[in-house]
């Protein structure tokens, strides 16, 4: 609380902040300050306050609403403002024309005079304390992430079996038949009627869903119901049915009610349909609709086609007017030229070359030949050895009986030594008049033969 402390001075008037409003006269008057401090002290003394209404504007800002309540059976209304906190813990589906029950609280604001209710709590008047709970259910599962679009499951293009859980002879099951067969007239319903209110409704809702997820053959499950006051649709919001649904492999799809009924059912499934008409329109494709966007594709894809094969018609024709291509011959002929040139220059250098080395060649083998000691013994000279392999250089080496093996020019022969010759006896040897073939058999044991005999064995 605000005080205001008097500062008086004697023979003038009292400063206005120390005058309370009820003293307040036309020599005295109060301050607007101390006036709105009073009113905001009072009216806080009120506490909270519990009462109805219909709310008539709502808007929100920065998370916070500022909002306006309308008696039910007068024109009187009042301002009120929820902050963010509040909001929270409020049904989310508050909105104008709603008629509601809300705990108030008086606030009075000094600076600007405005009088205000803040809210601590609001629920719609006759909800209920069974739809309070789904309220509360509802967020639960929100924070829980089974209403976030990321798990939710895409469904088919094209199902092959759509699974249908409705009441049995009821207006939604022709509904969904009718207007999915005028858009596909080849699709395939596998239908399993279910109580769709009462104490019957959450079990075989719940039987039908099991049965038809654990069915191969069906590629998406449509639950469907007509319209109907909020009681007859709180099978739709069981928390077994929404847990269920939000476990289902197969896609699931909630056709519940009109545009306006919202049952949890809508929130968990994985696409919801406003109405069992809708259902079947966005189960299935059109046929005519598809067979249009084929035509379109196909005509796309023949002018692609033909654009492109006219493009590389373009392109071969405008290579082929290339004088390169256009008159090849040139080319080729300036090429075989270089060609032929450089076959005579190949033959040329590579005929010098093995004229080079065949005259090298016979220049060894003529080299090889006079060094050879095969040119020595075709002049008449042999080249005597032992059986031990010792070439005789030295007559003393074969003493008489000594068998000995004589290599001439063409073969060998054994021979049998009768001892030294003696000085006379080999000059008469190299006599011309000997025969031919007595000195080489007694040179065997000249200086000369041994010397070249002993390069032969080497």
């Amino acid at each position: 609380m605000t005080v205001f402390e008097a500062a008086s001075v004697p023979g003038e008037a009292p400063p206005a902040d120390s005058v309370a409003p009820r003293e307040s006269s036309a020599d005295a008057p109060t301050s607007i300050a101390r006036l709105n401090a009073t009113i905001r002290d009072f009216v806080a003394q009120w506490g909270t306050v519990w009462v109805e209404g219909e709310i008539t504007s709502w808007n929100v800002r920065a998370g916070n609403v500022f909002a306006r309540l309308k008696d039910t059976r007068s024109d009187a209304q009042i301002s009120i403002r929820l902050w963010s906190s509040v909001r929270a813990r409020i049904p989310a589906d508050l909105a104008v024309g709603d008629h509601v029950v809300a705990a108030v609280k008086a606030d009075y604001f000094v600076k600007a005079g405005d009088f205000s209710f803040t809210v601590s709590a609001m629920k719609h008047v006759g909800l209920g304390d069974q739809l309070e709970r789904l309220e509360r259910l509802r967020v639960q599962l929100r924070q829980e992430g089974l209403f976030d679009p990321s798990r939710k499951k895409p469904l088919p293009f094209l199902p092959h079996v759509i699974g249908l859980i409705t009441g049995e002879n009821s207006d939604a099951e022709k509904d969904v038949h009718r207007n999915a067969e005028l858009r596909w007239p080849q699709v395939r319903f596998r239908t399993v009627h279910a109580a769709v209110q009462g104490d019957r409704c959450v079990p075989e809702t719940l039987a039908a869903l099991k049965k038809l997820d654990a069915d191969p053959d069906v590629d998406v499950i449509v639950i469907a119901r007509g319209g109907g006051d909020p009681q007859t649709l709180l099978g739709f919001s069981d928390e077994r049915l929404v847990r269920a649904v939000a476990a289902a492999a197969t896609p699931v799809v909630s056709a519940i009610g009109h545009e306006n009924d919202h049952p949890l059912l809508d929130d968990v499934a994985d696409l919801r349909a406003s109405t069992p008409t809708d259902a079947a329109k966005r189960v299935v494709p059109d046929v005519g609709e598809q067979r249009a966007l084929v035509a379109q594709l196909r005509a796309r894809a023949t002018t692609r086609v033909s654009q492109r094969v006219a493009h590389d018609i373009a392109q071969l024709e405008q290579l082929r007017s290339r004088p390169v291509l256009r008159d090849p011959d040139p080319l080729i002929e300036r090429r075989a030229q270089e060609v032929w040139l450089l076959a005579a220059r190949s033959r040329d250098t590579v005929g010098r070359a093995v004229d080079a080395a065949g005259r090298r060649t016979a220049e060894l083998r003529a080299s090889l030949r006079a060094l050879s000691p095969a040119a020595t013994l075709a002049r008449g000279y042999a080249i005597a050895h032992r059986d031990d392999g010792v070439i005789v250089r030295d007559a003393a080496d074969a003493p008489a009986g000594t068998a000995l093996t004589l290599t001439v020019d063409r073969g060998s022969l054994r021979a049998l030594s009768e001892g030294e010759i003696a000085e006379s006896d080999a000059t008469d040897a190299t006599n011309p008049a000997r025969p031919e073939s007595a000195a080489p058999l007694k040179a065997g044991a000249s200086d000369p033969a041994p010397a070249e005999g002993s390069d032969a064995r080497r």
